[in-house]
């Protein structure tokens, strides 16, 4: 099942491209456009990775939410299930194959990212760290996103949720202190579930101080997984009874 979904996103040239681009093009623009007008008490490239790293990586996870959503309408959920397959292994596919592509992704930020001047600090440990919170947030995203293209009736609807992943990372510290914000946005900002990622890939990628920020942000990933993990079962029943 994983190596069926993988097969269909490389296939899907258009999506692919624009999940590896997106990402890219949004760091040179806040970067070379924006970046001299922000002040963040470091190079504006330095501050802006991590928070680009997590908007590719929603995007990415994002994207599962569509293509559970096509094989739910186009039937072959059913020849599946003729041959005793069940949802878990269905679903389980199309998350590996996020996980696979925003592995892709996010290479190709970083290799971008250190072309224009990237450096992080950190040593090993403080970059396998990094990797295992980004890829507890994709993963529990991923499985949200399969949530949503159970309950979409439409590949088209689903990709609404792609708007809604993208979003969050804005009322976030991804783009600017959440200091600058207005003050009736910290609350939000502080405390919606991207802004510990953030603060977490940024703090061990730079090796500085990282608080609770790697604990909360691991936090809101289990317990987003297990409930889009219990969901999924749920609704796949309903869909499929």
């Amino acid at each position: 099942m994983a190596a069926r979904c993988v097969r269909l996103s490389a296939r899907n040239v258009d999506a692919l491209v624009t999940s590896l681009l997106l990402p890219v093009m949004l760091m040179l623009v806040f970067v070379y456009l924006f970046g001299g007008a922000i002040e963040t008490g470091t190079r504006y490239v330095t501050y802006v990775v991590p928070g680009v790293l997590v908007l590719c990586a929603g995007y990415g996870a994002a994207a599962t939410a569509v293509s559970v959503s096509g094989d739910m309408t186009e039937g072959v959920v059913d020849r599946f299930r003729s041959l005793d397959v069940g949802g878990g292994p269905v679903l389980a596919g199309h998350v590996a194959a996020s996980v696979v592509r925003n592995a892709v992704a996010t290479a190709a930020v970083l290799a971008v990212a250190f072309a224009i001047g990237f450096r992080p600090e950190a040593g090993a440990a403080g970059r396998l760290a990094a990797a295992g919170v980004l890829a507890a947030y994709v993963l529990a995203f991923s499985w949200l996103s399969a949530a949503v293209g159970l309950l979409a009736r439409t590949p088209e609807a689903a990709s609404g949720f792609t708007f809604l992943v993208l979003f969050l990372p804005y009322p976030s510290s991804a783009f600017v202190p959440v200091e600058t914000m207005p003050d009736w946005l910290h609350g939000f900002a502080r405390h919606q579930p991207v802004t510990p990622v953030i603060e977490a890939l940024r703090g061990l990628l730079l090796d500085r101080p990282v608080g609770s920020a790697p604990w909360l942000a691991l936090a809101w990933c289990g317990g987003i997984l297990a409930v889009s993990v219990a969901a999924s079962a749920v609704l796949f029943r309903r869909r499929t009874a």
